[in-house]
Order: structure tokens, then sequence, then C-alpha cells
């Protein structure tokens, strides 16, 4: 399956040159903006996304805060759980990056010799945003809008096809959404057990599950029940 789009007829290849070439046209600095933002800047603002809603959960505390962190730690297990996957497929498709089957190209970044099909960067960034979705709705269309720009970079960038980016997309979206029940039935249990702890605890309430009240101490006495032992002394 190595000869994967490498007609130059093939309409992947021509949207391919389309992207690309918009970076022929843009200024230099430019280029270097997107190259970064390609790379590492578009990942990094989807994980900020996703603890960003972590701190607001946690400082929201309540019943549904151990459920919502557990969602938001399968953000980052999911994205790992897709490249992983992704390992074979790649090895098994061995489809060549574009610029060493197509002349051309503004190819702006180097040290890209292992195979295309599927992105990572696109696996990644949708396996976190999906994920995030599932926790928080509105950051979640913020995290998935932001994969969808990054992985039309990549292809700016001429170091994938848009259908190594599409293949992206849909694994990592397929793990976040598919395996989604199992990671919560898994990692719910643990982040109440979490919830529970008085060291650590803050890492899913800083309010408790009690919504801010704060934590009953064995042996004190509450202001209802003195105020009840003081009706039946009256």
């Amino acid at each position: 399956m190595a000869g994967l789009a490498e007609s130059g007829s093939n309409p992947d290849v021509e949207l391919l040159y389309d992207i690309n070439g918009l970076a022929k046209d843009a200024p230099h600095w430019f280029d270097r903006v997107m190259e970064f933002v390609g790379e590492y800047g578009l990942l990094f603002a989807i994980v900020l996304l996703v603890l960003g809603c972590w701190w607001g959960v946690r400082r929201r505390g309540g019943e549904d805060a151990a459920s919502n962190v557990a969602a938001l730690v399968w953000a980052p297990l999911a994205a790992g759980v897709a490249v992983l996957i992704n390992v074979p497929i790649r090895g098994f498709v061995e489809r060549p990056r574009p610029f060493n089957s197509h002349e051309g190209l503004e190819v702006l970044v180097d040290g890209k010799d292992d195979f295309s099909f599927v992105s990572d960067h696109a696996t990644l960034c949708m396996a976190l945003a999906v994920a995030l979705f599932v926790a928080n709705r509105k950051l979640g269309i913020v995290g998935i809008v932001l994969a969808l720009f990054g992985g039309f970079i990549r292809v700016y960038m001429g170091v994938h096809y848009p259908t190594d980016v599409v293949g992206g997309f849909a694994l990592g979206t397929a793990v976040a959404l598919l395996l989604s029940p199992v990671a919560m039935a898994l990692l719910t249990p643990l982040t109440r057990a979490i919830e529970r702890s008085p060291r650590v605890g803050w890492l899913v309430s800083a309010r408790g599950r009690d919504g801010g009240r704060g934590a009953v101490v064995p042996g004190a006495r509450t202001e209802g029940a003195e105020t009840g032992e003081r009706d039946l002394a009256a």
C-alpha cells in the first residue's frame, strides 16, 4: 500500500499542492510561525484547555467532580492509546512522506523520515479535543477547532497528505469515543477514591463533595446538633 496517493491527478495530491502552495507565497517569518504552531503550539494549546477545564472542575467541586475529572484524565490517555494504535497502521500502509514522492513542495520542517499515514499530530490533537468535549462541550468545541486547524497546518507544512490528517482525525475520534465508557468505568472509582483522600483530594475537588460546606470532623458537635440538645433540655 506504499503507492497510496502517488498519482499527480489524485485529488489528495492536488489538494496537497494547493494548500502547500500557500506556504510558497507567504513571507518567511509567517512560515516560521506556522511551523512552530503546527509542531508544538496547537497541541500545547489543547493541553492547556484540558488543564484549565480540570482547574475549573476541582474549584467547583460537587457530586460530579470525580466523574468529570475522570473524563479529563481519559483525554491524555486516549491520545496515548490512539498513537500506539497508529504504530501498526503506519507499518502496514508504509506511505512515504509527500515530499519523498512529489517534487516542488515547500517543506517547512526537516527530519521527517518516518511514514506519513496516519498523522500522529492530527491523532493526538483530535483525541485530546474529543475527550475534552465529552467532559466539557464548550471547551471541547474550541479544542476540536484547534485540532482541525492543526491538521490544515500539517498539510501547509508539506509533511502530510490531506488524507493523512483525515485518518488521524478519524482514529483520534474513534479511540476517544468508543473506549470512553470502559475508561470511565475504570477511572471514576479511582478519582472518587482520590477525592476522599485527605492528602490528595484537592486534585479532584477543592470544595469536597458537600459543595464547599466543609467536612464534618469526627467528634465535633454541629450547630444543628447543639440546637437540638437545647430544645430537648427545655
